[in-house]
């Protein structure tokens, strides 16, 4: 096991009308006058937005609001909430909805107190020193990004990079009602489900040995996952389901499956350059056909790790790591088309002939080798997209 150093200071508020305690937990954190950034109309018709307007005129909070966030978040909006934010004075900045309102919350968290352009960030030129308090109200569990420091965005040139950080961006509090999900579509459940699943794997397929207690810790989490996923596809309003998601997504990237560990983020980098030249593609349906392709790819080398997964999670028996390996990765893309998840990247609309940008963009963005698990050159991200196809 690696030294590490963990903090996660987020406050769950977690349950039934959770939404309606974000007033007060704006005023505890020093919240008087908010950005409200939100998406594109679910929350208003559904009434969430005008519940957390008024919990937040109840405890004597005033707000400006920002919506019109779109899946893949991408920099206008950031910029324009920058704008606005600084306009308004506000002193904290509050998300309505799933991991696209709160990444774009993040960044203009950062960006408003930054003098220069707060794509230096995501560029790797400045670290973010400090930003304003962040808060959320979930209405998607997949991103996890409701308890983490992490934030995705894509550039107007087509970059879509993620910015990773320990505690500024971390939100404060976090108000998770799983009510607000059942009337989620079956597609964004099942996308939302393969994520936060994938967000464990990136951490648990580590060259880092000694690390049985979260390996255990992730293996009981993608356990009760793939338990809980078909009852919410067919009982979209059993409550303790979709509770046990909602908990399951937060607890899958607040990095507590990553401690004393090398991480890999090799599938989640490859689909973010998918999604970034098809931004009609969900990220869960990309990366359920990205990570069966990067499994079968990197246990050819070091089929260990994802033999072990085969074996303690979907019951495979085989001894042979290898063979082991193989048939657990039959089991999990099966376990994703069961779902409705997509199994090729052609399924998706994507065209063999957009493979070299993408390798491209991908090592551009993030470096000649990529991947902890198994290190990977520009020569085996190809071979990957193309068995993805």
């Amino acid at each position: 096991m690696n030294d590490f150093s963990y903090i996660t200071p987020t406050r769950y508020i977690f349950g039934h009308g959770a939404e309606e305690k974000v007033g007060k937990q704006a005023v505890v954190n020093g919240m008087s006058n908010v950005l409200l950034v939100y998406g594109k109309g679910s929350v208003v018709r559904s009434g969430l937005l005008d519940r957390v307007k008024a919990a937040l005129a109840d405890a004597g909070v005033s707000y400006v609001e920002l919506g019109g966030v779109q899946p893949n978040p991408t920099d206008d909006k950031v910029y324009e909430g920058i704008n606005l934010g600084r306009k308004e004075h506000v002193d904290g900045v509050i998300a309505v909805g799933g991991g696209s309102a709160i990444d774009t919350a993040k960044a203009i968290a950062g960006g408003i107190l930054y003098d220069g352009d707060f794509w230096d960030f995501y560029a790797g030129k400045a670290i973010v020193e400090e930003a304003l308090p962040i808060g959320v109200v979930l209405t998607i569990p997949a991103a996890g990004s409701e308890g983490s420091g992490n934030s995705v965005i894509t550039s107007h040139d087509g970059k879509k990079i993620s910015l990773r950080t320990d505690m500024s961006l971390r939100p404060k509090f976090s108000c998770l009602n799983p009510e607000l999900t059942f009337t989620l579509p079956p597609y964004q459940t099942a996308c939302g489900i393969c994520d936060m699943m994938i967000h464990i794997f990136e951490r648990y397929f580590s060259p880092t040995s000694g690390v049985e207690v979260t390996d255990r810790v992730a293996e009981g989490l993608i356990m009760a996952i793939m338990t809980e996923a078909p009852k919410v596809m067919s009982s979209p309003v059993d409550y303790e389901a979709r509770a046990n998601i909602m908990w399951s997504g937060t607890l899958a990237h607040n990095g507590l499956c990553g401690t004393g560990r090398a991480e890999d983020w090799t599938s989640h980098f490859m689909e973010h350059e998918v999604s970034a030249l098809y931004p009609e593609v969900a990220h869960g349906a990309g990366l359920a056909v990205m990570v069966p392709a990067w499994m079968s790819y990197v246990a050819k080398r070091n089929p260990a790790k994802v033999a072990q997964f085969a074996r303690r999670v979907l019951g495979v028996t085989e001894a042979d790591d290898l063979r082991a390996a193989n048939n657990g990765i039959e089991r999990l893309r099966e376990f994703f088309t069961s779902l409705g998840l997509p199994a090729s990247l052609t399924s998706l609309g994507v065209k063999a002939s957009d493979i070299p940008v993408m390798v491209r963009r991908l090592h551009e963005n993030k470096g000649a080798v990529i991947g902890a698990y198994v290190p990977l050159v520009a020569q085996d991200t190809t071979a990957i997209y193309e068995s993805a196809l």
